[in-house]
């Protein structure tokens, strides 16, 4: 069951990363300008922090397992529309669909929370979040060589069969849940949240292409904040919300999800900077004339480190609490940066940097789903989890937007030399170094927000006999 969870985790990061090294080749293919191309990667974007939440919701009332499958069948239907057309509206209609992979780690969580024996859930929820690396990490590598060799379709059918084996393998795999929220789905809810974070999260990820103070970004925007609101509004006075805001807003629950906030905006830093980085020319004074394979190549040790540090993660946080791993990692994270601040001129420097980076994510995202559910009812498992993970995307839409702002702000002219396609405008050193730093106060806040986490006596997790066995106690009892 564990390794299965963990491939669908796979799967999820790779669906998000794939599209990056194809984006350049897309406008000619499709016959589409590279702003209507980006939207494949802003589509997965929005659909995937909207149907965190939702999905996590629906698994919470309607069964996990059945949720996950739908959400691997949508994923895997999205890869084949992709392999079948050139056609530029399918292809960001299919990527959105894509994006309903988003939800599988916070319906994970909840199936181990609900299967696994208490000693096991750490471990198992450390490894699961550790997929997000890996995946991410050979999403990038195993795109650019099949672009380098093959048309691009073939990167989606290779996707397709890949989602195809991992929702067989749930449904084959997985154990149905007995576990049900009773009630009625909140649709109001959900459309509202819909709304107002497509808004917020649009206005963020295309500021900079449409302009700042341009009508459609500033409506696009304020019409998200105006909704989100009244979206809060109606989640109080609903007698089945989809998000209970009562219980998010306790210490034990907010803090997490708001070091989850910052944690997305340093985890991804890292990887946007370190990519551009090596690929700037020599010119620059710093850069490597890397290719996108080498470049992504790169990332590879961390991802697989995440994964390696998944079971220490584990033990730190059943030995001194999850609060002490994740302040922990945390302050990993913002050493490391620091550390790239001054060492950012040699590949093995910057690979070796990227990786520290990648460690002290790892330990912050084993970390963040164990202290969610200690403060969590069990039926909320998933949509909890589904909004930890939904506040890491915001922090990851807004790193973004402000690494785009800086590296096109900060900048160096390089000449261009005869017979010399280099030449012209980049981002200076300086500009990546004022990267490094903002990233490593983001680590250093969530470092300060988790070590302000309330410790709590609450046990990780209710594994299968031990809810059934306290049901019949009092049962008994009575």
């Amino acid at each position: 069951m564990v390794p299965t969870l963990a491939f669908g985790g796979v799967l999820m990061a790779l669906m998000q990363t794939v599209i990056v090294p194809l984006l350049p080749a897309l406008p000619g293919d499709t016959g589409s300008s590279p702003g209507t191309v980006s939207w494949m990667l802003t589509a997965t974007l929005l659909s995937g922090a909207v149907l965190n939440p939702v999905l996590g919701r629906a698994g919470d009332m309607y069964g996990r397992r059945r949720i996950l499958v739908a959400a691997l069948v949508g994923m895997t239907v999205g890869s084949a529309l992709c392999a079948l057309t050139t056609d530029i509206g399918v292809l960001i209609t299919a990527r959105a669909l894509q994006g309903t992979a988003a939800a599988v780690v916070p319906l994970a969580t909840g199936i181990l929370r609900e299967e696994l024996p208490p000693h096991r859930v750490g471990s198992a929820v450390a490894l699961m979040s550790s997929t997000v690396g890996i995946g991410a990490a050979a999403g990038l590598p195993l795109a650019s060589i099949v672009v380098r060799h093959a048309d691009w379709h073939v990167l989606f059918w290779v996707t397709t069969g890949l989602g195809a084996l991992g929702a067989g393998l749930s449904w084959w795999v997985l154990p149905r849940s007995s576990a049900r929220t009773p009630g009625r789905f909140d649709v109001v809810g959900a459309l509202l949240l819909t709304t107002g974070l497509v808004g917020v999260l649009l206005a963020v990820s295309k500021g900079g292409d449409w302009g700042w103070t341009s009508p459609a970004v500033l409506g696009v925007g304020a019409g998200g904040v105006l909704v989100l609101p009244l979206w809060g509004r109606h989640q109080l006075r609903s007698r089945e919300p989809l998000v209970d805001l009562r219980l998010a807003a306790r210490r034990t629950v907010l803090l997490p999800h708001l070091a989850a906030l910052v944690t997305g905006f340093a985890f991804y830093a890292n990887w946007l900077a370190t990519v551009q980085l090596v690929q700037a020319p020599e010119g620059t004074g710093y850069g490597l004339g890397a290719s996108a394979l080498v470049a992504s190549l790169c990332l590879l040790p961390g991802g697989v480190a995440m994964v390696v540090m998944s079971p220490v993660s584990a033990r730190l946080s059943a030995a001194r609490g999850a609060r002490l791993t994740l302040v922990a990692g945390a302050l990993g994270i913002a050493g490391a940066y620091v550390v790239r601040v001054f060492t950012s001129e040699q590949m093995w420097t910057i690979t070796a940097g990227a990786t520290m980076c990648s460690i002290g994510t790892g330990l912050v995202y084993s970390a963040l789903p164990t202290l969610v559910i200690q403060a969590v009812p069990a039926a909320q498992t998933a949509a909890a989890t589904g909004l930890n993970v939904l506040m890491r995307t915001i922090g990851q839409a807004l790193c973004s937007t402000v690494v785009a702002v800086v590296l096109t702000t900060v900048t160096t002219t390089v000449p261009a030399d005869p017979g010399d396609a280099t030449g012209g405008t980049y981002a200076s050193l300086d500009a990546y170094r004022i990267v490094f730093a903002l990233a490593a106060a983001a680590a250093l806040a969530a470092a300060l927000t988790a070590a302000a986490i309330p410790r709590t006596a609450t046990p990780p997790s209710a594994g299968p006999g031990t809810r059934e066995a306290a049901r019949r106690a009092s049962r008994t009892l009575s």
